[in-house]
């Protein structure tokens, strides 16, 4: 195992698609927690017209799996128009435009979620709007959404496993590459190679769980 890795630089060859994996998630992940904020707040609002939009939005990422999703902007977006966007670009519109709904639904239902009398109270004793939104509703609102948020979070994270369809050249495409070129030297190399990746994906994603978890157990409403 450890001779494949070092053969050709494999190991530095598969941090570097690591690399590029967090990078993505991570500009993704930004993003979806500031666009899902205030599509949140948005969200609340009893417009029937905005209502209908941000519900058709929602069911949309939903139902439709992110790979066509990809796929659509990737692949069939150039046809139509002239935008024409790298495949990791378009990884990130994805991943931004499904985290931001997701992110703003969690949002949305955390502020429907407050006790109505805390607002009256606030604005009984003269308080600002602004004052209530930044003392009252958002403190209470960023503990009851971080549990999932990280969920999110590590959910972006393991569906960066889809951008070699797309032509990115993440660690998984890496992986790829480096059993194709391995086989017939080492036939067990797909093993060694997706037991690596495993291993990288699950040292990013089970401390994030962890931290859901005990966020989750932190903040009990």
């Amino acid at each position: 195992m450890f001779e494949l890795l070092n053969e050709g630089n494999n190991l530095e060859r598969i941090l570097f698609g690591l690399l590029l994996t967090t990078k993505i998630a991570f500009i993704s992940i930004i993003f979806s927690f500031i666009f899902g904020i205030i599509f949140g707040i948005i969200m609340t609002s009893k417009n029937k017209f905005i209502n209908l939009f941000f519900r058709f939005y929602l069911e949309s990422i939903r139902i439709v799996p992110i790979l066509v999703w990809l796929f659509l902007i990737f692949y069939g977006l150039p046809k139509i128009s002239p935008f024409h966007f790298s495949s990791s670009v378009s990884a990130i519109i994805i991943f931004v435009l499904w985290g931001s709904i997701e992110m703003g639904d969690l949002v949305r239902g955390s502020i429907i979620s407050l006790p109505k009398h805390q607002i009256e109270s606030a604005l009984s004793l003269g308080m600002e709007q602004k004052t209530i939104n930044r003392y009252i509703i958002m403190p209470q609102i960023i503990a009851r959404i971080l549990p999932s948020s990280i969920n999110l979070a590590s959910r972006i994270i393991k569906t960066t496993s889809l951008l070699p369809l797309i032509g990115v050249v993440e660690m998984l495409k890496v992986g790829q590459q480096i059993i194709e070129a391995s086989i017939l030297k080492v036939p067990d190399a797909s093993f060694y190679i997706y037991g690596t990746i495993f291993i990288l994906y699950f040292a990013i994603c089970y401390p994030l769980s962890i931290l859901s978890s005990y966020l989750e157990n932190k903040f009990k409403f």
